[in-house]
């Protein structure tokens, strides 16, 4: 049995992600550039799409999101056993809401730096992705269990929860910085669900112990 939110995030995520596809390939209605995360300055901006954004998905990836629900699925489940549904709930969306911010912040850095090509980048761009949100459950279970043994394809050994989620943050971090023509990861996306993830926790580890609870 499934945890009562992690079940409907599964199924809420699928659902969008199906209506995607459906929509785009009979009606040519594309929910992407009506609900994903764009720019501020950008026409196509709207003020709720910060939330919206995360449960959408590449209408023609069926990996992005399969992948990403698959980690909900995995990480998500034991999360919410552990803080109950009102709490991993609030998490996910501010985790998910947090890295969109830092996606724009990072697109604004960007385009403050007066490169017309970079401009053009971040007016037409947008983001859709729970992966945020996902990079935030994988910081939160790697905190919580650290020294939980991972078997990771392709690697034939066990690594802990913790090593793995910090190697993880590297490697996004130097896919960021590196800015390389084509790649069309929002790598400062992930980060920012990670770097939000660990204002949270923190926050509730301080709240909880003045309270005498722990975990």
């Amino acid at each position: 049995m499934l945890p009562t939110v992690t079940k409907n995030l599964l199924i809420i995520n699928v659902i969008v992600w199906l209506a995607q596809f459906v929509l785009l390939r009979r009606g040519g209605i594309d929910l992407t550039q009506q609900f994903g995360l764009h720019f501020p300055f950008s026409d196509n901006f709207r003020i709720y799409q910060p939330i919206t954004y995360m449960f959408l998905h590449d209408p023609y990836s069926f990996s992005h999101v399969f992948f990403n629900m698959f980690a909900v699925f995995m990480f998500g489940r034991t999360l919410e056993q552990v803080w109950g549904p009102k709490r991993f709930l609030t998490y996910y969306l501010i985790t998910g809401i947090g890295a969109g911010l830092v996606q724009i912040i990072v697109m604004y850095l960007r385009v403050s730096a007066v490169v017309p090509a970079d401009m053009f980048y971040a007016v037409n761009t947008v983001t859709v992705g729970a992966s945020g949100a996902v990079f935030g459950i994988l910081l939160a279970f790697g905190m919580l269990f650290p020294n939980a043994q991972l078997f990771i394809i392709p690697f034939p050994f066990p690594i802990k929860a913790k090593w793995f989620v910090i190697g993880y943050g590297l490697v996004e971090l130097i896919f960021g910085v590196s800015n390389r023509i084509g790649d069309n990861v929002a790598h400062f996306a992930h980060l920012g669900g990670m770097l939000f993830g660990i204002f949270m926790i923190l926050y509730w580890r301080k709240k909880d112990r003045s309270h005498g609870r722990y975990y």
